[in-house]
């Protein structure tokens, strides 16, 4: 059912402020390299423990527990079945618009992916840059009762682009004990190779360590509430994950030339992702804080899920007006958010300045919602402060880089000295003579 408050009117407890507020900038300091908390921890690493023991058990048994759904082991994975069946439920125009998301991150990846394999020449050595696939990876899809189908186009496409012959999609089920149609679509249309009813942090278990049904991978990926994230954290020590990738966030740097109806929608459409999420108005007008706090109110009144955005708002919303652009930046690169939106006279300048971000979206035409879909770069992104030290996901994530090189004597006699010259700083003198030895006779 949809939430609306149009009866009674609200009072949107934003928070705003002149200065940048100092316990939330320490808390995304914490954030970078501070531990999980001691109960969650404690909570995310029996679930973790229990899978390994106990392995398609466990995960039936906590389906039923944080899911309650109950299932059984021939049932944990989507069969061809279920994937034709998703189809009838799912329109003519989802489906299109999956594909088109698809191809937009895929003609993207693909380009990334040619620009890092090439080949450098010089003084008789020649270096080849090559990539090659991970054999295995697990993408996780948030699930239940919503559906991300764009999530799936994010995580299982560049590493299909990357060429990764197995591909896992875990997706917690519906009440039903079924996955959303929409999202088993999506999986089908992107090529994932297997796809599990199992959710939480007993999926990311079963993906790092394996069960009966599901073989492990040697990489996770994919976003996640807090237990999934910690899970991954914890898993991490034992194989590779990606980015942390938590709570949705959107920060808009904006001036006297935004549009406060836009900057509140966009605030909005993040809010709605959950309750956790920030939603921040950085300026250096009064004026425009003082018109976007005004639509804030009337859009949230109208809006379809107004209970979520409001305590959303109100919990992690800001709008924060400083001095000139300057500090502004400054800001924006300490708070290091998820999403950042520019929109002032001169959006490409301002960019330039920007090092901590996840993405950066420029201009009245680019908003989060949209990158969210349809723009070809992937939405699964660092949050938390994790901007500073991490790229978004990409075929990057798939792929190990090789390089081939090759030397001639030529080339190896113009190094000759300076090889022998380190090695014997280094108090490795076998290391010059292995170089000498091939110019002798």
């Amino acid at each position: 059912m949809l939430e609306r408050r149009n009866e009674r009117e609200m009072k949107l407890k934003i928070r705003r402020t002149s200065a940048p507020p100092k316990d939330l900038l320490e808390e995304r300091q914490v954030r970078i390299g501070g531990s999980l908390p001691s109960n969650l921890e404690v909570q995310v690493r029996r679930i973790i423990e229990t899978v390994k023991e106990r392995g398609d058990s466990a995960l039936i048994e906590f389906t039923e527990k944080f899911d309650g759904v109950s299932l059984e082991a021939d049932r944990l994975k989507v069969t061809e079945e279920d994937v034709a069946r998703a189809y009838d439920l799912v329109s003519e125009e989802q489906i299109s618009a999956i594909e088109l998301a698809k191809s937009r991150v895929e003609l993207f990846e693909k380009n990334l992916l040619e620009r890092l394999n090439f080949e450098v020449k010089y003084e008789g050595v020649e270096v080849y840059s090559r990539t090659r696939p991970l054999r295995s990876v697990g993408c996780y899809v948030p699930g239940g009762e919503a559906s991300y189908p764009s999530t799936v186009v994010m995580t299982v496409t560049p590493a299909k682009v990357a060429g990764v012959p197995r591909v896992v999609v875990c997706t917690p089920p519906k009440k039903r004990g079924e996955v959303e149609p929409i999202t088993l679509v999506a999986s089908d249309i992107c090529g994932a190779d297997e796809v599990y009813m199992i959710g939480g942090a007993q999926a990311i278990a079963a993906l790092a360590y394996g069960t009966g049904s599901i073989r492990p991978v040697e990489k996770v990926v994919g976003p996640g509430n807090r237990f999934v994230l910690a899970a991954k954290l914890l898993v991490s020590r034992d194989i590779a994950t990606d980015l942390p990738a938590g709570p949705s966030e959107v920060l808009i740097l904006a001036d006297e030339s935004a549009d406060p109806r836009l900057v509140a929608l966009d605030m909005v459409s993040q809010a709605e992702h959950g309750v956790w999420g920030y939603s921040i108005l950085v300026t250096v007008s009064s004026r425009l804080a003082d018109e976007v706090q005004r639509e804030l109110e009337k859009v949230v009144r109208s809006s379809p899920r107004a209970g979520t955005v409001e305590e959303a708002l109100s919990r992690n919303g800001l709008i924060l007006v400083l001095r000139n652009l300057d500090e502004c930046i400054s800001f924006v690169n300490e708070f290091a958010p998820e999403h950042l939106e520019v929109m002032v006279d001169e959006p490409l300048e301002v960019a330039e300045r920007i090092n901590a971000a996840g993405l950066v979206l420029i201009g009245r035409y680019t908003p989060a919602s949209a990158s969210d879909y349809c723009l070809g770069v992937n939405h699964v992104l660092p949050t938390g402060g994790f901007g500073r030290v991490y790229s978004g996901l990409s075929v990057l994530d798939f792929v190990k880089r090789l390089n081939i090189v090759k030397c001639s004597r030529e080339g190896l006699s113009k190094v000759r000295d300076a090889i022998r010259a380190l090695a014997e700083a280094e108090g490795l003198p076998n290391h010059a003579l292995s170089v000498e030895e091939r110019f002798k006779g």
